[in-house]
Order: C-alpha cells, then sequence, then structure tokens
C-alpha cells in the first residue's frame, strides 16, 4: 500500500466507523484530526489540485468512497505522500480501528475465506 492509499483508507475507515455506535471514540476523534489535517493542507494551495477542488474531493469522498477514490488517490498524490503529520494520523486511524475489532477485507472472487482468530475451518470439497 503506498502512502496515498494508505490516506486513503484511514479516511474511508474512519468515515465509516462514524456509522456505528461501537466504533465511535478514539477512532471518530483520530479520524477527525486526520480529515482536519488533509484539509489544510488541500486549502492551502492555489493550484488545479489544491483549493476548494481538493476540498471538494475529500468531502465527496467520505459521501461515496468508491466512486470518489481515483479523484481523491490524484489529489492526495499533490505532495501528501511525504507529509508527516499526515501520514501519522492515518497510521493511527487504521492501528485504532484494528483494536476496536473491526478489519477491512476484499474478498472479492475470493474461493475459499478465513476471517478472524482461531477459527477453525471445515474444507468440504465436492459436494
Amino acid at each position: 500500500m503506498t502512502e496515498v492509499e494508505l490516506v486513503a483508507t484511514a479516511l474511508a475507515t474512519g468515515a465509516a466507523a462514524g456509522l456505528t455506535d461501537s466504533s465511535r471514540g478514539v477512532v471518530q476523534d483520530l479520524h477527525a484530526a486526520l480529515r482536519e489535517a488533509v484539509r489544510r493542507r488541500l486549502a492551502g494551495g492555489g493550484d488545479r489540485v489544491r483549493g476548494g477542488y481538493g476540498v471538494r474531493v475529500l468531502d465527496a469522498y467520505e459521501t461515496d468512497p468508491d466512486v470518489w477514490r481515483t479523484r481523491l488517490l490524484k489529489v492526495l498524490s499533490s505532495g501528501m505522500e511525504t507529509d508527516e503529520e499526515i501520514l501519522g494520523a492515518a497510521r493511527a486511524v487504521l492501528r485504532a480501528d484494528r483494536r476496536t475489532g473491526h478489519v477491512t477485507v476484499d474478498a472479492d472472487s475470493a474461493e475459499r475465506v478465513r476471517i478472524g482468530d482461531g477459527g477453525t475451518q471445515h474444507p468440504v470439497v465436492g459436494s
């Protein structure tokens, strides 16, 4: 995962945490700090990527990450991949979310998936 993808994933994870009562608290607070740091960085520039356009993409990404991910990655790759404040905040969101027991898994096209701690798997071949 690149630094830009790390930030995008943390933003989506934090936004999703705000949707459930069990994830409120630390994850939501860390997400707010990350979002504010990204917003400040985006609002600080006058080029095509930063400024109003970048902030609008950030806002739209939180409402529909699947649709806006490509645009957000482009916006974030305008120097944020080296911003230690933002990278540290993104890592903190993902660490805190992991501690709450939430794991993001992309199992698209997977045939056999095992998720969880200490589970037992009983594969049945040819039914």
